[in-house]
């Protein structure tokens, strides 16, 4: 009896075609990474590289004396402080009016609803011109007030303190938080809001039980993209004319353009750089993780 010849296992090839097909993403994600590093990353390293040279080659010294100068703990105070208070301003204001033009019917809702997505489009610039008009301590409103009650002296006047740059920060911003909140009320099923109010809910109830709950990936993702433009904010804080509220980046343009100290500029923008990466990290793993949660439950 013959030993039958068993046909050698063809293993190879498939091996050969899975790894071929599973390098082919990596290629193809290749040339935009590299084009992503060439313009973000070498403009980076140059920024870095400018950092440390010193009049006697290269070191830390700017990096000591920058970073434990009482101009740079205040200006990182004052960016920070506005970013935030700004933030917490837009996502207040944001919320109402994406509550009031989605479930409060009035007419010209759709006009004021153009109007927000026009502002959008405006330079931060303009809003701080518009605030100097309007509230300047020549602007309309102290106009109007002298001439009512015969005041000698500006009444109003908050333009060039820290207030007034939130002020304008958040009326300019505050769309960026509208937009996104109002996408995530137009996917909202009607009938739920229905069977709440059926079953005897109060509306601020239903609001606070069904309609914000529904929303909070929106406001997230707006008030995360609101903090990070803040604190990178440049043209209002320079607009207002606020020679006290010195911010990292009105602080950067003061000592690279104005004081031609680049070193010192590199420094402070590096720690801008990196204040707005992390932001954006955390703002990735919080974010990620909140929406794995109910997946996990």
């Amino acid at each position: 009896m013959s030993t039958p010849v068993l046909d050698p296992p063809v293993l190879a090839k498939p091996e050969s075609g899975g790894a071929r097909r599973s390098w082919m993403p990596v290629l193809w994600a290749l040339p935009p990474v590299l084009i992503v590093l060439g313009i973000a990353g070498y403009p980076i390293l140059r920024v870095l590289t400018e950092s440390t040279r010193t009049p006697t080659g290269r070191g830390t010294d700017v990096w000591s004396s920058v970073l434990g100068s009482a101009s740079f703990r205040e200006a990182l105070w004052r960016t920070i402080s506005i970013a935030v208070c700004s933030t917490l301003g837009c996502l207040v204001l944001g919320t109402f009016l994406a509550i009031v033009l989605a479930f409060v019917p009035f007419p010209g809702s759709g006009v004021v609803g153009r109007l927000i997505d026009t502002v959008l489009t405006l330079p931060s610039f303009l809003i701080t011109l518009a605030f100097t008009f309007l509230y300047g301590t020549a602007g309309a409103v102290n106009a109007l007030i002298a001439e009512l009650t015969g005041a000698t002296t500006p009444v109003i006047d908050f333009l060039t303190t820290p207030l007034g740059v939130i002020l304008a920060e958040i009326t300019f911003f505050t769309p960026f938080v509208v937009r996104p909140v109002l996408a995530a009320f137009a996917q909202l099923p009607r009938e739920q809001l229905d069977v709440a109010a059926s079953l005897g809910a109060s509306p601020w109830r239903v609001l606070r039980q069904v309609v914000l709950p529904e929303a909070w990936p929106a406001l997230a993702a707006g008030g995360s993209l609101v903090l990070l433009l803040t604190l990178n904010e440049f043209g209002i804080v320079l607009f207002t004319g606020a020679k006290g509220v010195i911010t990292l980046p009105a602080l950067i343009y003061t000592r690279g353009i104005v004081a031609f100290d680049l070193p010192g500029a590199a420094v402070l923008a590096t720690v801008q750089v990196v204040l707005s990466l992390t932001l954006y990290l955390t703002y990735r793993l919080v974010f990620a993780r909140f929406i794995a949660r109910p997946k996990e439950d």
